[in-house]
């Protein structure tokens, strides 16, 4: 078996301003910095092996920041990983995104399905779960994956059979979600991700699914 972490990139200026990102590649913001070292002091307790990517920079400059702090080495970088595109709907207000398209689950022009999110996601997480057991095997490994919003969602619905993430539920940046990747077969450990709150140098781990 295997430990995955899965950690949403910290904050950046369009996810301040509401503002879909998508593939669009927007850097993290100075809050999204210290998103990523209150979530480096809570993956401490995990004691992780290596850490992996989406290659958009807000996703990389959050696994950096981790790896830094817990002495791990460079993060691998993982295409499947990358954040849903959005198509027409990259650079709108979630509020005016919502009020053309209805929610996240419509048809958008040049936007994948979840379906398309969910299966590229899971296709690369199962490589990243063959390489730490090629690496470490008979001793189960712990692993972070730093990634996105909308992979994230995608795998909670998948592993929950869709109740997951609940209606009005938003995933917070830098929240940590923690899955077991065993048989084959993917399950979440915990129902209610742990949200890292940067509070000037102290991490707080707060139980609640908020607004990012």
């Amino acid at each position: 078996m295997t430990l995955l972490t899965l950690v949403r990139h910290g904050q950046t200026d369009w996810n301040l301003a509401r503002r879909i990102q998508g593939s669009t590649d927007i850097p993290l913001n100075d809050t999204g910095r210290a998103d990523a070292h209150a979530a480096a002091a809570v993956l401490a307790e995990l004691r992780p092996d290596a850490i992996y990517t989406s290659p958009l920079v807000r996703a990389r400059e959050t696994a950096q920041i981790i790896a830094g702090e817990l002495g791990l080495p460079e993060p691998g970088v993982t295409r499947g990983l990358r954040e849903r595109e959005f198509g027409d709907g990259e650079g709108m207000l979630v509020a005016d995104y919502l009020a053309r398209y209805g929610d996240w689950h419509a048809e958008v022009p040049g936007a994948e399905t979840m379906a398309q999110v969910r299966d590229r996601a899971l296709d690369s997480l199962e490589r990243i779960v063959r390489a730490s057991r090629r690496r470490s095997a008979p001793r189960a490994e712990s692993i972070v994956v730093v990634s996105h919003g909308g992979v994230i969602r995608a795998l909670l619905q998948h592993v929950s059979g869709g109740t997951l993430p609940r209606e009005g539920d938003v995933l917070r940046n830098g929240s940590v979600h923690r899955f077991l990747a065993e048989r084959g077969t993917l399950r979440l450990l915990d129902e209610v991700p742990v949200q890292v709150v940067a509070a000037g140098d102290t991490a707080v781990v707060t139980a609640e699914t908020v607004e990012a």
